[in-house]
């Protein structure tokens, strides 16, 4: 059993998508515990008010401390959203480098693919006395090239020219 580039291409966009599942699956699971810790901190907070109570009435300076509290508990969640969207925006912008050169890669080996296929058709169709002619032909030569190369006379090395040409096209 043979895998294709098509084949590999789809398997590697496929591995991209579960690792992309992955890292989303562990996004949700992190914010979770983060909800649960202001919850936590807001728990503790009316015991620390109990015992304020018990000493002299400070109004100004509890609502100072439960204002720096609330501020406190509302950072934590915000810095973590947006680290969380950098990171995210980062290895987003990496995927798409790595995508488009493995897109460069692809169109350079089927221009290979291409050169070699049209090589080979060339070299198939005419004589082997002519198979060199023929090769020089397709790869772009001109008539009085091919003649000096393969010592042949140059109409012959202009029909292998107008061969060449005919099965481009």
């Amino acid at each position: 059993m043979t895998l294709g580039l098509r084949e590999a291409l789809i398997g590697l966009i496929g591995l991209v998508a579960l690792y992309i599942l992955f890292v989303l699956l562990r996004m949700l699971h992190l914010r979770k515990p983060a909800a649960a810790v202001p919850e936590t901190a807001t728990d503790e907070a009316p015991p620390a008010r109990a015992e304020a109570a018990d000493e002299p009435p400070s109004a100004p300076a509890g609502e100072a401390e439960s204002a720096a509290l609330r501020d406190w508990e509302a950072v934590p969640v915000g810095l973590a959203d947006e680290v969380l969207r950098r990171g995210l925006e980062q290895e987003l912008a990496q995927l798409r480098e790595e995508v488009d050169a493995m897109r460069g890669e692809l169109a350079a080996l089927r221009s290979d693919m291409h050169q070699e296929l049209a090589s080979l058709r060339a070299s198939q169709a005419v004589s082997p006395i002519y198979g060199d002619a023929m090769q020089l032909a397709v790869s772009g030569y001109d008539a009085a090239a091919i003649a000096e190369r393969c010592g042949i006379a140059r109409a012959e090395a202009d029909l292998v020219v107008a061969l060449a040409k005919s099965q481009e096209h």
